[in-house]
């Protein structure tokens, strides 16, 4: 049995809330960027690997590669560094909250340039599930477990400027791949572009010998095991599930419900940290779990 869109939009959410767990180790062993451009060859190298399997290269058409090039440039390359960026400037909690404004922007957009518009119980329980996200990010953590980072407020303009233009840029980079993935290319395939394109820049910039894209400790196997896993369930599986979305779902509703992950991941949490989420990431998950019921039984 084929899931639905909305249901593929959900799974992808899930695997970035998972993959969220396992990255938190590698990413402070490596660093954010030096985790960033291992995480992107080993996603690539998975996807070029499943579509000479699946034979998905056969579906690529030449016209198709400038948009998923452009994409992964924008969605992936930009996108993920300004929101790594945003981070150091703001912490991930309140990085967190400007990044999950994507959804709205792809709302905005999609109406814009695709004619999708939301109405009726769609559109309550679409608000309903961004206020939860951002209400469960925002209030979700109690004073004493507030980043460092978060004291930082020298660089409070740069730092939302990043987060909001991390949002646009994966708003824009989903997009512009709507009509494309309408077409009986293959998910993977397209992905693998995508992925490949921005690992591409990332191993530029490396070569070019930028002090920040250098790892801060060497690789080692428990670190790129974490780093593989994380691609496979993230990049692969997550990225491919919103493609395969995108075939048959309105891209706005596909970026709001894929949103949800930062509530998925509260859960995961108090099952490995034995400590139960604050009172505000309580009340975002109700919401959000509101919101994704309106969404689903419309």
């Amino acid at each position: 049995m084929t899931l639905s869109y909305e249901y593929m939009a959900l799974a992808a959410a899930a695997c970035w809330a998972l993959g969220s767990l396992l990255s938190a180790q590698a990413s402070s062993h490596l660093g954010a960027f030096a985790f960033t451009r291992w995480r992107m060859l080993c996603a690539a190298s998975l996807l070029w690997l499943i579509a000479a399997i699946s034979g998905g290269w056969a579906t690529l058409a030449f016209s198709s590669f400038g948009l998923l090039l452009l994409s992964g440039v924008i969605g992936i390359f930009i996108g993920d560094t300004a929101l790594f960026a945003a981070m150091n400037r703001l912490g991930p909690r309140r990085a967190g909250v400007l990044f999950a404004t994507h959804s709205l922007f792809s709302v905005v957009l999609a109406y814009f340039f695709l004619g999708e518009t939301l109405w009726g119980w769609t559109l309550i329980g679409s608000s309903l599930l961004i206020s939860g996200v951002m209400t469960a990010i925002f209030f979700g953590k109690r004073k004493t477990e507030l980043h460092a980072w978060e004291a930082n407020q020298s660089q409070l303009t740069s730092g939302v400027a990043l987060g909001l233009l991390a949002a646009l840029c994966q708003a824009v980079a989903t997009l512009m791949l709507k009509p494309l993935m309408e077409t009986d290319i293959d998910a993977v395939a397209a992905s693998a572009v995508r992925m490949t394109t921005a690992f591409v820049l990332h191993q530029i910039i490396f070569m070019l010998g930028f002090k920040v894209a250098r790892a801060y400790l060497p690789m080692n196997k428990k670190v790129f095991l974490l780093v593989l896993a994380n691609a496979a369930l993230s990049m692969v599986l997550g990225m491919t599930l919103i493609l395969q979305a995108l075939k048959y779902g309105d891209a706005g509703l596909v970026a709001i419900l894929s949103s949800v992950s930062p509530v998925l991941v509260l859960p995961l949490l108090w099952l490995i940290y034995k400590r139960s989420p604050a009172t505000g990431a309580w009340l975002g998950a109700v919401l959000t779990v509101l919101g994704t019921m309106l969404i689903l039984l419309k």
